[in-house]
Parts: C-alpha cells; sequence; structure tokens
C-alpha cells in the first residue's frame, strides 16, 4: 500500500511538472542569489494566458511586491523582494487561477560565490585577448550542425559558419596564456538562430543561452573556471541594443513598444548620427532616428524605454557575471541604446561590483565624443555615465595614420599619433581607455601596414606600451592578414591549425613561416614583460613631440623608468640624448626588452633602421 501511495504520488508530481512546462515557455532570469546588494529581482514569465493565473510564494525572506499584467496575456512580470537574511533554495511558485488550476513552478535561489561582488574586472594591468569563436578552433565536430538550426557548416562561404566552438578555445587557453594574455574577450557566444550569417553572435535570438553550435552554458562555465586557472580573466561581449529578428519575443511581444518602430511596414535604419547624442543643437529628431533605428534588418532596436525591457536587460547582465564569474563586459553599439538607460545599466552595474569593468564600443575618431561617455567626465548637458572603459578608436586611426605618412611631410608621420594622444586633457582617466591595432571589424593591422613588418614592430610596441588598457586580436600576433577584400568574413578567417588537417598550425608551431614566427615571438616577449612592469600598469606617461623619424615616451614611476623609442628612419641613425635631461641623466645604463641586451648610454643611441626600442632604464 504505501508503494502504491508513492508512485502515485511521484505520478502526481510529474504531472504537475508536465502541466508547469506546458504554462511556462519561458522564465528568466532563469535563476538568481541570495545576498545581491539589490533586493529587488522581476521575473519575465511567458505562456499561453499566464495573465489567467496568479502567483503565490511561501519562502521565508521572499515576498511578492507586484504582479504586473501587460497587454498581451501570455505575460506575466513579477516583481519579487528579498531580503538579505534570505537562505539558499528552491523556491516554489505556486500558480493559481479562478477555475481552481494550480501548478507549481521550481526557481532556485542560489548562495553567491565568496566575495563576488568585489571581484576584480580587467583594468590596465591586463592584456585582452579578441576572439571570434566561429573562426578560432573546432574543438567538438560533433556539436557543428544542430538539427533545430538552420545556418548550417560551410567553410568555404566567408560568412557561413566554420564550426569553432568553446572547446576549440578551452583547448589551447595554454596558447594564450604563453602568448603572456590575461583576459579573454570573446565575441558573443549566446543563441543566434538565425537563418543565415548566424556566426558573428550579435543577432541573438535567446539572451541566456549559449548558442548549441558552441556548446552549452555548462561549456561556458568550464571555459571560464579552466581560463580562472590559466591566469585569465573572461570577458563577455554583450548586445543591449538589439536582438536577433528570430528572437523567440518577436513572434509574441509583450507590449506594443517592446521594438522600436515595431509595427512599421518597412524596417527604419538608425542613420548612425551618434554625434547628435552630444549635439547642443542637436533636433530631436536626428536623436531619435539614430537611437531608435535597427542596426540592420536583422537586428530589431530594443526598446530600452520599456521599463520592463529596462528591468530585463539589466538582470540579464547581472545574470552572467554571476552565472559565469565574469572578469569584465564588452558592450556592443555604446552609443545606440537609449542613452539615459545605459547611464542607469552602468551605474546597476558598478552598484553591484563596484570593482568589476566594462569596455564600450563608440566608433568615433573624435576624442571629445568618446570622452562624453566616461565615468567622471563633466558634461555640459549634464549627462553622467558610469563607464570606466572605452575603446580607443582615435588613437587607433592616429596609429594606422601615422606609420603610413612619411616623416618629412610636415604634420604627418609621428606627429599625428602624437597630437592625438595630447587629447588625453578631454578624458577623465586616459589609463582607462582600451587601445588595440585592429578587431573583427576592420581590416587586419598587418594589412593596413601594407604589410610592413617595420611599422608593425613600432605599432605593437606603442601599444603595449602607452597608456591604456591593450587588446589584441586572434591572429595578429602572427602577422595574419586579408589582402583580397576587406569583406568582415575575411578578416574573420580561420586560425591556422584550428581545425584537423590544416597544414599550417599556430598552435604547435608548424609549417609557419620565420616571418610569423618573429612577429609572435615580439608580441609575446613584450606581453610577457608587461605582466610584471607597474611603471606600464599604472605609471604616468611623458612624452616628446616627434622629431627625425622618432617618437619617444617615457612611462614611470617610483620604482621603474622604461623608455619606449619607436623610429621610423629607413637607415640607421643615433638619438641625441639632450632634449630628454628633465627625465633622464646625462649617463645610464639601459636594458633592452626585445633583445634582453644591456648597454651603457652616454649623450646619444645608435639605433638600427625601422626598428624600435622598448629600454628598461637603470641610472647611476
Amino acid at each position: 500500500m504505501k508503494k502504491t501511495f508513492q508512485l502515485l504520488s511521484c505520478l502526481f508530481l510529474m504531472q504537475i511538472s508536465v502541466f508547469a512546462q506546458e504554462k511556462i515557455q519561458h522564465i528568466e532570469p532563469l535563476n538568481w542569489w541570495v545576498g545581491m546588494k539589490n533586493p529587488a529581482l522581476q521575473l519575465l514569465v511567458h505562456g499561453k494566458n499566464i495573465a489567467e493565473f496568479t502567483p503565490k510564494i511561501n519562502y521565508k525572506g521572499i515576498s511578492i511586491k507586484k504582479v504586473n499584467k501587460v497587454e498581451n496575456p501570455n505575460y506575466l512580470f513579477i516583481d519579487l523582494l528579498i531580503t538579505p537574511e534570505t537562505q539558499a533554495g528552491e523556491v516554489k511558485i505556486i500558480f493559481e487561477n479562478s477555475k481552481k488550476e494550480t501548478f507549481t513552478y521550481n526557481y532556485d535561489l542560489l548562495k553567491r560565490q565568496n566575495n563576488s561582488a568585489e571581484r576584480i574586472g580587467f583594468n590596465s594591468s591586463d592584456v585582452l585577448y579578441m576572439i571570434t569563436p566561429d573562426r578560432f578552433a573546432n574543438g567538438n565536430p560533433q556539436n557543428d550542425n544542430v538539427s533545430s538550426f538552420k545556418d548550417t557548416l560551410n567553410r568555404k562561404d566567408l560568412t557561413g559558419r566554420h564550426g569553432g566552438d568553446i572547446e576549440g578555445i578551452i583547448q589551447h587557453l595554454g596558447y594564450i596564456q604563453n602568448l603572456g594574455m590575461t583576459a579573454l574577450w570573446i565575441n558573443p557566444l549566446v543563441e543566434n538562430n538565425q537563418p543565415k550569417t548566424s556566426y558573428h553572435g550579435y543577432a541573438i535570438t535567446n539572451f541566456s543561452k549559449i548558442d548549441a553550435r558552441f556548446g552549452t552554458n555548462e561549456d561556458y562555465l568550464r571555459l571560464s573556471k579552466e581560463a580562472k586557472k590559466h591566469g585569465i580573466k573572461l570577458v563577455m561581449d554583450m548586445v543591449l541594443n538589439h536582438c536577433g529578428s528570430e528572437h523567440w519575443w518577436m513572434k509574441d511581444f509583450p507590449a506594443k513598444d517592446w521594438v522600436n518602430f515595431q509595427d512599421s511596414p518597412k524596417t527604419i535604419y538608425s542613420t548612425h548620427r551618434r554625434e547628435s547624442l552630444h549635439d547642443p543643437y542637436a533636433a530631436e529628431y536626428d536623436i531619435t532616428s539614430h537611437s531608435d533605428g535597427w542596426f540592420d534588418s536583422t537586428m530589431p532596436d530594443l526598446n530600452q524605454r520599456n521599463p520592463f525591457m529596462a528591468n530585463y536587460l539589466i538582470q540579464n547582465s547581472i545574470w552572467w557575471v554571476e552565472y559565469a564569474d565574469l572578469g569584465g563586459i564588452r558592450m556592443d553599439t555604446w552609443p545606440y541604446p537609449d542613452k539615459n538607460f545605459m547611464s542607469v545599466w552602468s551605474k546597476r552595474m558598478e552598484q553591484e561590483y563596484p570593482n568589476f569593468n566594462i569596455v564600450g564600443e563608440e566608433w568615433s575618431l573624435n576624442p571629445s565624443i568618446v570622452s562624453a561617455w566616461q565615468k567622471g567626465k563633466v558634461n555640459k548637458n549634464g549627462y553622467v555615465s558610469y563607464l570606466r572603459t572605452l575603446m580607443d578608436f582615435p588613437v587607433n586611426a592616429a596609429l594606422i595614420e601615422a606609420l603610413n605618412t612619411d616623416e618629412k611631410v610636415w604634420n604627418q608621420g609621428f606627429t599625428k599619433l602624437y597630437q592625438t594622444v595630447a587629447n588625453d586633457f578631454v578624458y577623465a582617466n586616459p589609463n582607462d581607455l582600451m587601445i588595440f591595432p585592429d578587431n573583427h571589424d576592420m581590416s587586419r593591422f598587418f594589412t593596413q601596414l601594407h604589410e610592413d613588418y617595420g611599422k608593425f614592430k613600432n605599432g605593437m610596441a606603442f601599444l603595449l606600451t602607452t597608456r591604456g588598457i591593450p587588446q589584441i586580436y586572434y591572429g595578429t600576433e602572427i602577422l595574419m592578414t586579408n589582402p583580397k577584400s576587406d569583406a568582415h568574413g575575411e578578416i574573420r578567417s580561420d586560425m591556422p591549425g584550428g581545425w584537423i588537417g590544416d597544414s599550417k598550425n599556430v598552435f604547435t608551431e608548424t609549417n609557419m613561416t620565420s616571418a610569423e614566427m618573429e612577429a609572435k615571438n615580439f608580441v609575446s616577449t613584450l606581453l610577457k614583460w608587461r605582466k610584471n612592469t607597474s611603471a606600464i600598469h599604472s605609471g604616468k606617461l611623458k612624452h616628446f613631440a616627434p622629431e627625425n623619424g622618432f617618437y619617444v615616451q617615457f612611462r614611470y614611476n617610483d620604482k621603474q623608468k622604461i623608455m619606449v623609442i619607436l623610429n621610423k628612419n629607413k637607415e640607421p641613425k643615433t638619438l641625441e640624448m639632450g632634449k630628454f635631461k628633465e627625465i633622464l641623466k646625462a649617463k645610464f645604463s639601459a636594458k633592452d626588452i626585445i633583445s634582453n641586451q644591456t648597454f651603457e648610454v652616454n649623450g646619444s643611441l645608435s639605433i638600427a633602421p625601422n626598428n624600435p626600442l622598448v629600454l628598461e632604464i637603470f641610472e647611476k
């Protein structure tokens, strides 16, 4: 009799569970944690006519403050309050309706990791290695194609999926560590179940789920843990501005204003006039046309002015930080969402994680525009941001132009770079800017430099020693190029050796050219030295106006003094030390970081053609 009762009880619970799954198609966040600084949590619940049900919770420390119904009866937004004393456990949310139908949803409330709120984000002591995951390494061919995903493997197609995945990254964390990298920024890994061109990850169809062709959520957790073992912080690429056109809510909107231009018969594209957000004379038409227009026909523009959408996006970001133990966020298209929402979002992230860091993409070559988004900047329009780090596109463009133009022409060559760095006075903290040679949206660094290795060395020497947080795109260290076109698919080409059968293998150094190996060793030498060089991490910067093909910077603190000599001369040259007397003694010893040679300097220094020097100075 007892066994019969237990069997009936199990069957009853199974029926309840099945009924709950039938009624609730989505509930987000997928789970939450006790001990968060903000005690409020809003659950998005989606299911057929779910608004007919009333939720109840009987769990010590948790109360339902409000149940929000919207115009679509398939949604409920449940406002919870979780007191600081609440214990982790399984929270039973009981749903009842007027017909006496009842079902229970079990919601997990977890314990946070120790010191989770105090986690240290990436900073100027780090160098980020950036990866487009579909193009880095295929570690698990079993997930190359998934039956429910239309965009299937086609490695010959530049815009197709090539099969790179999370397992491929995990297998090569040793390579990334040995290069000297300390952080890893990966283009979005969350689901992009789009019919085509889904490999890049920026048309998200599920904000809480890893794309099955990259792996699983559990694989992402494993990547985070393994990266930490290698001394590497995991930085997640996120998108707040838009989703993918095949996102599940696009077929069942919660409200009429969930997506901007939601009912428009044709796609209204963004004008991309980001300047209008700071322009004191801007027309509201231009501001709205920029912020509300769709980024692409397959990327609907999310309306962050809808309070439920705003809460959803904020909580999703916090969820990933907590869930995956992140060491940072890279935020795509920073100036495209509602700017007031971005202020609130960045403030909420800082309140929850005061030592964390986020880098925002503002693709402007005007330092004044970039600086307006940085935390600490006092803007005349009163706008306040809590974003510490922005991508330094002005310095990126100036570096390319400086390396490619003639030093003998007035205001050309290194002068372009010097003038741009001199604009640092507009930033609240220029040392928090992210500097880079290239990324997934622009031609490869070596291609932009017309495959001139001397220019490459000068550029990398500058980027790995000047102020800021360096980021290097995968393959830049081995001189990867895009010689045929600037198409994104070619720029994001496969890392040699990431696929079984590749004739060239970066990871095992098989069939690498001497130039590729030299470049890799050059970059790695600087990276490994940089790891333990405090003057580069947080020291002061002093630079001298370029002259005679040389551009000289110093990084220094009370313990170290580093002299960086960028040199574009095509023949051996002598650099006189007299102009540097305000920071250098007449006689000193210097160790060249690249060659590991030490020599005495007395008044001048002979330098080989097209050769930068990174010198640690020892003064008597």
